[in-house]
This record gives C-alpha cells, structure tokens and sequence, in this order.
C-alpha cells in the first residue's frame, strides 16, 4: 500500500438525493428528516463541539474505556492489518488505536462529509507518516465498497460514537451484515450507550450552551442553501425526550405557529407545535445488544464498559456457520 489518496468520484446526484429525501420526509403524515444529511462540513464541526460538552459524557466514557482498553482493542488487528472505521468525522478517539497499533498496515475513514474527510485524513499523514491512510467518501448507512488493493486484507471494523443507536433496528441490523460481508473481516469494535437515568440522558442531547439545538436546526440551513427552500429557522424550536417504549432519546424541530414553507418549489405546511424528527439515539442494554449482534451473524466476544456501565465498547466476532 503507497498511501496515495483514492476517493471516489462525487456523486453528482447528491443534492437531488437531498432535496427527494426531504420532499418525501416532509410530506409524510408524520414529518421527518434523515440525520445523515446533518453532516456537512459545518454540521461535522458542530458535532465535534458537541463530544466536548460537559454534558455529553459518552464521548469521554468511551474515550476513557478506549485508553484503558488500547492494547487489546488494537491487538484485534492483524500485522498490516487494516482498522476500517465508519463515520470517522475528526478521527479524534480512533487516535487511542492507531498509537497502539503501531503494527497497523493501513488506516480506512469512511465519512459523508468530503471536505472534513480529507482534512482530517491530511492531518493524520502527518501524524502517522509510515501508516497508509485511505480516505472513502461514502455514506455508511447503505452497503460500503472498500478500495480494491484492501478486499482480501485481513481487518477490523470500528464504530465508535454509539453512532449505530442513531439507527432504527432494521437499518442497525443491514449495517452489521454489510459489515460481516466484508473480506477478511475479523472483528467489529462497536461504541454503544446503555440506558440509564433519564435526566441524565435528555441533558446530553439538550446542552446547556445550545449547540445541539444548533447542530440540529443546521440541517434547515442546509435545505435553505442547497435545496431551495426558504425555512425560518427561528420558527423552529429544538426539542429532546425520552422515548421509553423504544429506548431511545427523539431529537425534533417544532413548528412555532402555522407556516407555509418552499422546498424546491413545493409548498410544506406546518401546524402549530408540528414536529420534525431530525435523528433518534438508541441506547442499549447487554441483551439488547446481544440479540442485536445475533440477528446479523455476531457473536460478543468481548464488551469493555466503564465502572458505572454507562457506556460499552463491544467486540463483535462473526459466527461461522456450518
């Protein structure tokens, strides 16, 4: 492997793909909108401010089980091994893995956001200048090519972030099978947020400082500039709860009166109090998640957790049918 940089071309469909995912989301009965299209190159930093809050305490817990547990975690890996990981954004804790992998072959980021993607990949040449870094543009949440020269090379999959909870169960599912498919897969280290108390839960999704609110309500400043349509976005209130039933956090924009909006030359109406749901966060508990890992040929091998088991760093082994 050269370390040359291989990204594949831009797909020039994307804002088409923007603007039908948004037309068919708003127009539904229930309103929604996909989180993925959150993480353009502002949304991307947003996050990342976000994962410094003193109120999002996943990132840190799970920083801290990554430090504890480096060694084992990047022992995954086989000599020239690739670490592939999903939704890389900043690559910030990937970095626990990568000085301890110093046997890593290559390193695969694959992110949404071009732009924050090769910036981040040309920051860590510099940081790892023997390590072939080969950035992938790509959205994860539908099956992932990898580069060719990487197909047969042994390699394990990260993704941390407890990301897989913004995912409803069947996608979480397809995600873990695209992964199993993958050649010469061996592992899959997954970040995941166990449920907890409920306060503690609506405060990390509601910071006291507003950048959430702000990450969220970005995603209408993307429609505004990209698909044509004209969103107040001060009429649109941030809102998290706790959905029981399901386990998981809802994170939605609510219409502050009545309102007509242009989307690509559509008109959307909004009731008073009509809500948006932007992104959804799922938080597991150790059956939960072994069922979820089951369904799509996974075994827990292993499921590395901090002292109050708020937060686990699971690997995930294939199960090896007959």
């Amino acid at each position: 492997m050269d370390g040359v940089l291989r990204i594949p071309a831009v797909n020039l469909t994307e804002t088409d793909a923007l603007i039908a995912d948004a037309l068919n989301g708003l127009t539904a009965s229930s309103k929604s909108l996909s989180p993925k299209w959150l993480y353009d190159h502002h949304g991307s930093a947003l996050f990342e401010q976000i994962t410094q809050l003193p109120e999002y305490y996943p990132t840190r817990t799970e920083a801290g089980i990554l430090h504890d547990n480096a060694a084992a975690l990047s022992g995954l890996v086989p000599a020239n091994g690739a670490l592939v990981e999903l939704g890389s954004g900043a690559s910030v804790k990937t970095r626990t893995l990568l000085n301890a992998g110093r046997h890593f072959g290559a390193y695969v980021p694959i992110d949404i956001s071009r732009d924050f993607l090769l910036e981040t990949a040309g920051d860590l040449r510099t940081r790892y200048p023997r390590l072939s870094i080969v950035p992938v543009v790509a959205d994860f949440s539908a099956p992932v090519a990898l580069p060719r020269e990487l197909a047969t090379t042994p390699k394990v999959g990260f993704f941390p972030g407890s990301t897989i909870g913004n995912l409803a169960p069947d996608r979480a599912q397809a995600l873990l099978e695209g992964v199993r498919a993958w050649g010469g897969i061996g592992a899959f280290i997954v970040g995941m947020d166990m449920v907890k108390d409920t306060s503690a839960l609506v405060a990390a999704y509601d910071d006291a400082q507003g950048v959430t609110a702000q990450f969220i309500r970005n995603i209408l400043v993307r429609l505004n500039r990209e698909a044509q349509a004209n969103f107040n976005i001060d009429a649109f209130k941030y809102r998290a709860s706790w959905n029981p039933a399901l386990a998981r956090i809802d994170m939605q924009l609510v219409s502050s009166h009545e309102q007509v909006v242009t989307l690509a030359g559509q008109a959307i109406t909004f009731e008073a109090q009509e809500a948006i749901h932007v992104s959804a966060a799922r938080k597991y508990t150790p059956d939960s998640l072994r069922n979820l890992a089951l369904s799509a040929g996974w075994d827990v091998a292993a499921r590395h957790t901090d002292a109050s088991d708020r937060f686990s760093v699971a690997v995930l082994t294939p199960v090896h049918r007959p």
